[in-house]
Formats: C-alpha cells, sequence, structure tokens
C-alpha cells in the first residue's frame, strides 16, 4: 500500500525520543509521516527530527510559532533548515506574522509547506467566547483559513467538521490538514471536534493527523494499514 504522498500523518506525542524511536521502528515511511510536537521537540531536540529524516520519513514539526514576526520568521527558517517536510504557525499571529514567515521560508533553500493553525480541534464554542472570539468555532476558522491564504500560506491546521466548508472558500490545492481524526469505537480523548477517517477524507482533508489510535495499538503498523486501506477510496490527487 505504498504512496507518493501518504495521507496519515502519525502524531508521535510522546515524552522520550526512545519512545518515539520504538514506535516508528515498526512503520513504514512510505504509507505515513510523522508529527513531531512541542513535548517530544522540547526533550529530544532537533537530533530526533534528524533521526526520523535519516529512517526516511517526512516530519511535520508541530511547534505552532506564534510571536512577533521578526521572531516568527527567524524560528521558520531554522525550522526549514532542518529538512523537515511541514511547519506551523498560528494565524492568530495576524498577517504581518504569517507573511514574515512566508518570506523566510522562501530565502531557505529547502521550502516546507508552511500551514496556519486556526482554532485547535480540543476547543468548543464556550473556550472561545471566554477568550473574546464570538461566533462558532466552523465561523472562527473560516475567517483564519482566509487570512492565512492571503497572507501565502499553503493550507491550515482545521477539524474536520469544518473541512467541506472550507473547500467551498479556499483555493483547490490549498492544505487541509486535520487533527481530531478518530476511527469508530476509538477514545475521543481531549478532542471535541472529531470525525472518523473515511469521513474526513469525504469532506476533502488533504491530510489526517491521527496519534494514539495508532501508537497505543498494540500492533501500530498494522492499525495504519487499516487505516490507510479504509481513506483510499476516498483519497483524490
Amino acid at each position: 500500500m505504498k504512496n507518493k504522498n501518504p495521507r496519515i500523518i502519525v502524531a508521535l506525542d510522546f515524552p522520550s525520543a526512545d519512545e518515539a524511536i520504538n514506535v516508528v521502528s515498526s512503520l513504514d515511511p512510505s504509507i505515513c509521516r510523522v508529527k513531531v510536537g512541542k513535548e517530544l521537540f522540547t526533550r529530544s531536540g532537533p537530533s530526533l527530527v534528524e533521526q526520523l529524516l535519516k529512517r526516511g520519513f517526512e516530519v511535520f514539526l508541530d511547534l505552532k510559532f506564534h510571536d512577533i514576526p521578526n521572531t516568527v520568521a527567524q524560528a521558520c527558517r531554522a525550522a526549514a533548515e532542518l529538512g523537515v517536510w511541514m511547519i506551523n504557525v498560528h494565524a492568530l499571529g495576524g498577517r504581518r506574522m504569517m507573511e514574515a514567515a512566508r518570506e523566510a521560508i522562501d530565502s531557505t533553500s529547502h521550502k516546507p509547506l508552511l500551514i496556519g493553525v486556526t482554532i485547535l480541534t480540543s476547543m468548543g464554542k464556550e473556550d472561545l467566547l471566554e477568550v473574546g472570539l464570538p461566533a462558532d468555532p466552523e465561523e472562527n476558522v473560516l475567517r483564519l483559513a482566509r487570512l492565512a491564504e492571503s497572507s501565502g500560506l499553503d493550507g491550515v491546521v482545521c477539524s474536520a467538521k469544518e473541512v467541506s466548508v472550507l473547500r467551498e472558500n479556499v483555493r483547490k490545492d490549498f492544505c487541509l490538514v486535520t487533527p481530531g481524526v478518530r476511527p469508530a469505537g476509538a477514545s475521543i480523548g481531549d478532542q471535541k471536534r472529531i470525525m472518523t477517517p473515511e469521513k474526513a477524507m469525504e469532506s476533502g482533508s488533504s491530510y489526517l493527523v491521527i496519534g494514539r489510535p495508532i501508537t497505543q495499538a498494540e500492533n501500530p503498523r498494522a492499525e495504519l494499514e487499516k487505516i490507510n486501506s479504509v481513506i483510499l477510496p476516498h483519497v483524490i490527487d
């Protein structure tokens, strides 16, 4: 089930490099990509990313940069120079910040995909109201996605529940990366806006971020292959 453009990004949400490497040792880089987030990167640093790249995995460095434009630009440049496949920034950082990130990446020899985080999938309407964002999550996601697109980003991170609306409002090749994806029957954990892998792909997701249902499975590779087989009929190149 090899794929030139694997659609599943396995979230390596572990506290140590050893645990992450133990899981990826059972996976095939031709059928998935991997995500390194804040905890793992803070504990293990660039050396872990380099190990994953040497094993043939394309890496989504999920650090969600959000700061003044120059700081974010320099961070994005450093991430690009690591050789990762995808990085992200918070769209709430605004146009100038996102444009600075775009310019920084464009000045490097290796140009990863630059993705904007819209509204975290753990947040519901009540959470948004508490931080001063009125309206439903969907309306906030759409506004931020349009801002990210016009700022030169390659796509956004969003809940699968917002994908169909975004597909009607952004360009065809705009990447929609969706966490909060859970196979039927799996625990939802701390996610609020979730969807099954097949429904997410049907809605128009470009890539699915899936962590615990794969990494905590008795056989991670078998679970990965099972989910791949489910989404394959719904993949649109």
